[in-house]
């Protein structure tokens, strides 16, 4: 019987521009570009130069640390740019798609017949490796360590997510095959909402259904409760999009990095579904999706932990949607906050948005203040369902005490886990970058 975790602490934002179930097709403009920082933790050697040509599936960039873990091309053309940075830093390799695809043949394989050490030999021959990340550090993990438990969240509770159910439709087998074959590596857990349709479908997998508002859905939280992460021990957290690409591989033997995106955002014309793949460029998508007349922030992923990019960027490795939100800067309020503010959205009494619990808002980017004093005020544990003290943990990252940091659980926590918590805070901090940087200095600590 599947188990049920009721999650109390969290914070459900209910945003204007949610993308409705429509699935709408658009025409690539052929440009790709794959950006190695959407891998965190991974030091990028590039193995192709510019003008080379490649199939889908053919190695772009290798992991310099663990040169076995290759990160694949999602389509067959010309490399036409490695863009590179400060101190020649890989920024992006850009390639031209050709007008008829071909793709690198793996072979099919049946994961069912397989081991463990078969299914990860088989993800690093067709670069897909990479896209599992693990706990602790939230990193792209290596395959010199293997897991504890695997787990998988199906739950996306973000402000305007994509919802997995529509992406999977479809896809039900492909998506079977990946669970099958990620159960022969370690025992996989898949958490999924209490209202989700294919909670007793699959096999070979533990289901757990979450109850509670956001962030249930994120992953961190889900290994909170059903398995911690102790010193020492290393689970794999996989996007459920990613168990997508394992099925394909297996199923056709071929890469096929398309997903599901939701175009969303209360600037955004017509809220829909599109589907595309990893690194391809967002101009194409963008063009006169969403309304011009002022100031906007384009955010590649979800509004809490996306990046800000442009009409030239490129699909992130692990975006789900791309949200428009207004940018503010030229927002002009009358008496500013002194206004009663009837339209604005506040997480406290401070204006009248407790009234109205299921109300929808066009909230922008502005900050609405100046980083100032931490408050030991109790308001990250409202929204942080997990067993840490967040405040503590924060505090003890900004100090560098890193005995006091493993006390307090980081090995437990992602960056996105603290998203909402920035989201409150008084402070105005920078949580996720400051527990992002709390992890990299922990890591190479212990390296």
């Amino acid at each position: 019987m599947t188990d049920v975790i009721k999650l109390r602490k969290g914070l459900d934002i209910h945003l204007q521009g949610k993308a409705e179930g429509k699935v709408i097709q658009l025409k690539s403009n052929g440009q790709y570009g794959i950006v190695p920082e959407d891998f965190v933790g991974v030091v990028p050697k590039v193995v192709v130069r510019e003008g080379d040509h490649v199939k889908a599936g053919d190695a772009l960039f290798v992991n310099k640390q663990y040169p076995e873990v290759k990160f694949a091309s999602p389509v067959s053309g010309t490399v036409r740019e490695v863009v590179r940075g400060e101190r020649r830093k890989v920024l992006c390799i850009r390639v031209e798609a050709d007008k008829e695809q071909v793709s690198v043949d793996f072979g099919i394989k049946d994961p069912s017949k397989m081991d463990g050490k078969a299914v990860v030999e088989a993800l690093l021959e067709a670069g897909l490796f990479g896209y599992i990340d693990q706990l602790p550090y939230a990193v792209s993990t290596n395959p010199t360590v293997m897991p504890k438990a695997i787990f998988i969240s199906t739950l996306r509770d973000k402000p305007l997510s994509c919802d997995f159910e529509v992406e999977v439709k479809g896809e039900e087998e492909e998506f079977q095959l990946g669970l099958t074959a990620l159960s022969r590596i370690a025992t996989t857990h898949v958490g999924c909402g209490k209202n989700a349709s294919f909670i007793d479908k699959y096999k070979d997998i533990e289901t757990h259904v979450f109850d509670g508002p956001c962030p249930a859905g994120n992953v961190g939280v889900q290994v909170n409760h059903i398995d911690p992460v102790n010193k020492g021990e290393v689970v794999w957290t996989v996007d459920p999009t990613v168990v997508l690409f394992i099925g394909r591989l297996l199923k056709t033997g071929r890469v096929d990095l398309h997903r599901l995106v939701a175009l969303c955002g209360s600037e955004v014309k017509n809220p829909a579904y599109v589907r595309m793949n990893v690194g391809e460029e967002l101009s194409t998508l963008l063009s006169n999706s969403y309304n011009s007349d002022h100031h906007v922030r384009i955010i590649n992923g979800n509004v809490l932990t996306g990046c800000p990019t442009t009409k030239e960027g490129f699909l992130g490795a692990h975006s789900s949607e791309i949200t428009i939100i207004p940018e503010g800067d030229d927002a002009d309020e009358l008496a500013g906050w002194i206004m009663p503010r009837l339209g604005q959205f506040s997480t406290s009494r401070s204006y009248f948005s407790w009234l109205c619990p299921k109300k929808k808002y066009a909230l922008d980017a502005r900050v609405k203040g100046g980083e100032r004093h931490m408050i030991m005020s109790g308001e990250y544990d409202r929204v942080l369902p997990m067993d840490i003290y967040g405040e503590f943990l924060i505090k003890a990252i900004i100090a560098g005490d890193i005995d006091r940091q493993e006390q307090l659980g980081i090995y437990e926590v992602s960056p996105e886990d603290f998203a909402l918590a920035e989201f409150v805070d008084s402070s105005k901090l920078e949580l996720q970058r400051i527990v992002r940087e709390g992890l990299n200095i922990l890591r190479k600590e212990n390296a």
